[in-house]
């Protein structure tokens, strides 16, 4: 009966939001109240477990991703981001300059939205197919392929900051895997992808809306941006590269400890400090500021940060409804059971990973967030990682990865890259949804194979 309990609240939730067009978090929280409740944990029980697992879940990731947030916004504003994109793609070799520019998405939605991100990226991308002479779908591709892996497994975007705190390991962790990883996935997906198209999946005719009769794209090829700021690279680049490089201190120093590198058994106050989640990205944000109040007046950048923070006040809301289903479901002891049911005789790491991707993937397909789906899949399967048969990192990936899995027309994602790149939605299944599923997919292949050789 926890299991059908379980799955009912799972199946509520979805009808909540699909059908009756509810918000997600308010609709997690109606799951909270009935599972709570179907649960016997008595009503005051269940809206204490739904409070603290909300509370619980900012007080760990609230302050990051608001200052994430402005750090993405002031870098869209200010130029940064503009500047970052036209010197990376146009210091590349001609022959990969696709490369680059996926990549440069790739950069871009560690701290951006991939939607501000695609923003900033499409012209340079349309110029840049141009300029070297490919149809438009291998620079659309290449660009959601790089921001889209990015903001799906790179801190400090909502869910892999989440993941750490949902699933009880170290942030930088989480940063160093979602950055290996995501590169590796990002060249392993845009090289495949292009085969795909050489192998010829894409027809002009069908895929690419008319325009003045055609289904050419009558854009600028002259990928020299006007008015980019007049600063360093690296100083363009400081916002993002300061908090990374601070969570990853904390986090190879602990290993440099670990192996006898460096003396001493606990970090050190002050990398303990720096490296801290809430310290280093509000270090970022101050470096976004200090690059951005050059270009823009002050109050253009407290204005800019304010807007960014009302786009993070959704994210929040459900990030924290996310951490109070976590909350009941361990209150309610599901997760633990769930896990025992299924893997008492086998105790098979590989099977857990898969159920959280399959989760995951529900989630993703049915709904529309990736947020939602891999948060909702990381609470539930959160049993599966105390157990100690699995490393919760791998049940992360695993989660990151199926809420990535299909993103069709219930994905702002996709309505974004049709319009903008004039594609129809044929067009948008051949580059959003694909691109994403061969990332998700991709993912969990590399996810496996760490599972098979160091779990």
């Amino acid at each position: 009966m926890e299991t059908v309990h379980l799955a009912v609240a799972i199946l509520l939730i979805l009808l909540l939001i699909l059908y009756m067009k509810l918000n997600a978090a308010i609709s997690l929280v109606i799951g909270c109240l009935y599972l709570g409740l179907s649960m016997g944990l008595g009503m005051t029980g269940t809206v204490d477990a739904i409070g603290d697992g909300f509370g619980n879940i900012m007080t760990a990731i609230g302050l990051p991703i608001g200052f994430g947030v402005i750090i993405g916004q002031l870098m869209s504003d200010s130029g940064a981001a503009h500047k970052i994109a036209y010197r990376m793609v146009l210091s590349a070799p001609k022959g990969a300059g696709l490369y680059a520019l996926g990549l440069t998405g790739f950069l871009l939605s560690i701290p951006v939205f991939f939607d501000v991100t695609f923003v900033i990226l499409v012209p340079l991308g349309v110029a840049l197919a141009k300029t070297l002479g490919k149809p438009l779908p291998y620079a659309i591709g290449a660009l959601v392929i790089g921001a889209a892996t990015s903001h799906t497994i790179v801190p400090p975007t909502p869910n892999p900051l989440a993941a750490a705190s949902i699933l009880g390991f170290d942030i930088g962790i989480m940063t160093f895997a979602g950055l290996t990883v995501g590169l590796i996935t990002a060249l392993i997906v845009m090289k495949l992808y292009f085969m795909l198209l050489d192998a010829g999946i894409w027809n002009a005719a069908k895929d690419e809306l008319a325009i003045n009769g055609t289904t050419s794209h009558e854009v600028d090829t002259d990928m020299t941006a006007p008015e980019l700021p007049n600063m360093p690279l690296w100083q363009a680049l400081a916002p993002i590269a300061i908090p990374i490089l601070l969570i990853l201190s904390g986090t190879l120093y602990d290993y440099g400890q670990q192996i006898g590198v460096l003396a001493g058994s606990e970090l050190p106050g002050f990398v303990a400090f720096i490296s801290d989640r809430i310290v280093a990205l509000m270090l970022g944000a101050i470096a976004a500021y200090a690059v951005s109040i050059p270009l823009m007046s002050r109050d253009k950048c407290d204005i800019s940060a304010s807007k960014g923070l009302q786009t993070a006040g959704l994210v929040l809301l459900v990030t924290g409804a996310g951490g109070s289903l976590g909350a009941v479901i361990k209150e309610t002891q599901i997760g633990e059971m769930l896990v025992e049911q299924l893997f008492r005789d086998t105790q098979s790491a590989l099977g857990m990973v898969l159920l959280t991707y399959a989760l995951a993937a529900i989630f993703r397909i049915a709904q529309g967030s990736g947020t939602v789906a891999g948060i909702t899949a990381m609470t539930i399967m959160a049993g599966a990682a105390s157990t100690g048969v699995v490393d919760p990192l791998w049940i992360a990936l695993a989660a990151l990865s199926g809420g990535i899995s299909i993103g069709h027309v219930n994905d702002s994602g996709f309505w974004i890259t049709t319009q903008l790149a004039k594609f129809t939605v044929r067009g948008g299944f051949k580059t959003y949804t694909l691109g994403e599923a061969m990332v998700s997919l991709t993912i969990l292949a590399l996810t496996v194979v760490g599972v098979l050789i160091w779990n």
